[in-house]
């Protein structure tokens, strides 16, 4: 009888998006082992016949077993996803705004069929870079944090005692549709003001052109507007400094609510560093008059891009904190 120590299980984790589909291989300690992308492929309105749901779904397909065949087939004990809503949850019939092709598509029974024997587990993407940052990133060692995604959309989710909060629908620590300007813009969701209708990068693109940043370009983006942020274009500043006061608003009223340690504030626009972070801070402070609130740490997220596939992997890694249904 050997008394050799089994082999170490992977968990399958995949970042599904509208850009880029990510998958990797991570261990039991949260690292990513192995990792693999491709583009998504994305066409701007679904066949009736559904091929371009299946054909999405076979590039997923494609993605996983190559790279689970270049890493030489390791055990593997689950497969876990994060990937952009409306959702049913826990079902994961996914309808991702910025996936046409799939509306309604059963991706957790697919790749159930796909992986017989093993926990599938998908959640929102935001939340997956929440659960990421809080169990091997910026709120580690911390039992309540909220995370936030501020790029093409703001999202976020919710840890509270060391627990990942689902609400009634899986959609607890929406912060992007909390209200920051109840006279704001519309917003995608069917309110206004919403922190997403503000704070999000094509929102602030619209923002800046509307007050003359590159009219000349059309094709110019978020990107671009914190490029010439950091080169002091006063129009692309005042944009930056549009979406702080509206995160540091926001923030305010979720610490408030929640009595949170660390706010984690990850994605593309937080890159920009202080030309985000200082107007952010001075809305906070402006806005959060219980000394409590006033503890809370705001940092950048530490994962980055990796965030969402730590996060994907932790529903099955760490059940116990990230996962409560079946």
């Amino acid at each position: 009888m050997s008394d050799a120590a089994p082999p170490e299980r992977f968990v399958l984790a995949v970042d599904v998006g509208g850009t880029k589909l990510a998958a990797a291989l991570v261990d039991p300690g949260g690292r990513i082992v192995h990792y693999d992308r491709v583009a998504t492929p994305n066409p701007a309105v679904p066949d009736a016949g559904g091929r371009d749901a299946e054909r999405l779904w076979r590039t997923v397909r494609a993605l996983l077993g190559k790279l689970v065949a270049d890493a030489g087939d390791p055990p593997l004990a689950g497969v876990g996803v994060g990937c952009g809503g409306p959702m049913t949850w826990p079902a994961a019939n996914v309808s991702p705004l910025n996936i046409p092709a799939w509306r309604a598509f059963p991706l957790r029974e697919r790749l159930r069929a796909l992986y017989p024997g093993l926990p599938v587990r998908i959640h929102n993407d935001a939340v997956c870079v929440a659960i990421g940052e809080h169990w091997r990133g910026a709120g580690r060692g911390r039992d309540n944090v909220l995370g936030m995604v501020v790029s093409t959309g703001v999202g976020g989710g919710l840890v509270l005692g060391g627990r990942l909060v689902n609400g009634a629908s899986g959609n607890a620590g929406h912060i992007g549709h909390v209200v920051v300007d109840p006279d704001g813009p519309p917003c995608a969701c069917g309110g206004r003001g919403c922190l997403e209708a503000v704070a999000r990068g094509p929102a602030l693109v619209a923002w800046a052109r509307e007050r003359g940043w590159r009219r000349e370009n059309p094709h110019a983006t978020g990107v671009d507007l914190a490029a010439d942020a950091r080169a002091a274009q006063p129009v692309a500043v005042a944009a930056m400094r549009r979406a702080g006061r509206a995160l540091g608003v926001a923030i305010a009223s979720a610490t408030h609510l929640c009595d949170l340690d660390v706010v984690a504030v990850g994605g593309g626009l937080s890159q920009t560093g202080p030309l985000l972070f200082d107007p952010l801070a001075e809305a906070f402070r402006a806005h959060a008059g219980l000394e409590f609130a006033r503890g809370v740490d705001i940092v950048a997220a530490e994962l980055g891009q990796t965030a969402g596939l730590v996060g994907a992997a932790a529903l099955v890694l760490a059940q116990d904190h990230y996962w409560s249904a079946g």
